[in-house]
């Protein structure tokens, strides 16, 4: 009877959600499973990233919401209404891809205009100019889509998605066409766009950096399922798989053995030397696991140093691999038990560069630490694919 009830409340509680929920939804081809059983609740009006690498279920999931394809099992509710097998045309939902898809035979104008001409709405020229106005085309109106930049072009497609005024607005990989410096700069344009127009924005991207810009809150996809959800700042500073800390930035991983719990700390041997994790950043239950730090959290100094870290220091590395990249400087260290691990060093200009083959010490805060579970792969999610 109560998972009966459970059902029922549930049921009750889709109807009166304003954002967008997503209950047990599954996509199989076939053998091939896409998308497993995935739960999530979008906010309305909020800007969520579905981030991960190719084959992770991220634009199945997209295509699903947007109509484009027909779930296995599971539901789609948009603002109380369940849409998991409406048409796309009947769905409050706009799609803007990689591709930009614009009438080139139309002007920026008509391309903006086009969705409202259809349905007949009146007032369409004043509606037009606020809209590329928002988007900062409205200089541009007369020319065709290939007389922009691939930037302005975003900029059109995202115009005439946005003036329909959809419930939600799903973005492709919007960004993958664009080079670096454009996308980057786009990144915080879009962003200001969702701001001001405050629709609901769900965007799939690869991109970490992508993600982490531009989205309240980012889902790490993996293999169908999402690994962790959460703030881009809680993501990555506490992960709680090894897939989360390697595909959200870099991590070192070292294996270490637990010698003792308490309240606020869980205390690991690490290769010979004793080391502190928060009890909120430990993520195992187990005797052993795998001790996190991001690179930029250690620090490195001459041998008897007194760095600037206390807590955990790491005596007997060598400098194997120095890279200089102008911002920073980012080291490989082999440490006794044989593993390299990385550092990265702000040049500030205070501290001393190191040369391969010197010896060192590592250092770094307990408190920017995490405990991992021992049973997942030390390399996964290590390896970036694109989509």
């Amino acid at each position: 009877m109560s998972q009966v009830a459970d059902v029922q409340r549930e049921r009750a509680d889709d109807s009166s959600y304003d954002g967008l929920r997503i209950r047990e939804l599954t996509k199989s081809y076939g053998v091939f499973t896409a998308v497993q059983h995935l739960d999530l609740d979008i906010p309305r009006g909020s800007f969520i990233a579905l981030l991960g690498p190719s084959g992770c279920g991220k634009t199945t999931t997209l295509r699903m919401v947007a109509g484009l394809e027909t779930p296995t099992s599971g539901s789609i509710t948009l603002a109380g209404e369940d849409i998991t097998f409406a048409k796309p045309y009947k769905r409050p939902v706009n799609t803007v891809f990689q591709n930009y898809a614009l009438f080139p035979h139309l002007d920026i104008f008509e391309n903006v205009a086009f969705g409202l001409k259809r349905r007949k709405v009146k007032d369409v020229e004043q509606q037009v100019r606020d809209m590329l106005d928002l988007v900062e085309l409205g200089s541009q109106t007369r020319k065709k889509p290939a007389q922009l930049s691939g930037g302005q072009q975003q900029r059109v497609a995202l115009a005439r998605a946005l003036i329909n005024r959809p419930e939600v607005l799903l973005l492709d990989e919007p960004l993958g066409a664009l080079d670096l410096k454009l996308r980057r700069s786009m990144q915080i344009e879009i962003k200001r766009i969702q701001v001001e127009v405050g629709l609901t924005f769900v965007h799939v991207t690869h991109d970490q950096e992508e993600a982490m810009t531009m989205a309240d809150t980012v889902a790490v996809m993996n293999a169908g399922v999402i690994e962790q959800l959460g703030a881009p700042a809680e993501l990555y500073e506490n992960p709680r798989s090894t897939f989360v800390a390697n595909f959200l930035g870099q991590s070192n991983l070292i294996e270490g053995t637990v010698l003792g719990r308490s309240a606020d700390v869980t205390t690991v041997d690490m290769h010979g030397i004793q080391v502190s994790v928060p009890t909120e950043r430990t993520h195992t239950d187990g005797d052993k696991g795998w001790i996190g730090i991001r690179p930029e959290k250690v620090l490195i100094g001459e041998v008897g140093e007194e760095l600037d870290a206390p807590g955990n220091t790491i005596p007997g590395g060598v400098v194997s691999d120095v890279s200089f990249n102008g911002v920073s400087t980012q080291y490989l260290v082999r440490m006794p038990w044989g593993q390299e691990l990385q550092v990265f060093q702000q040049n500030t200009g205070r501290v001393r560069l190191f040369r391969s083959g010197e010896p060192v010490e590592l250092s770094w805060r307990p408190e920017y630490a995490f405990l991992l579970d021992f049973s997942q792969d030390a390399s996964a999610g290590a390896q970036k694919g694109d989509d």
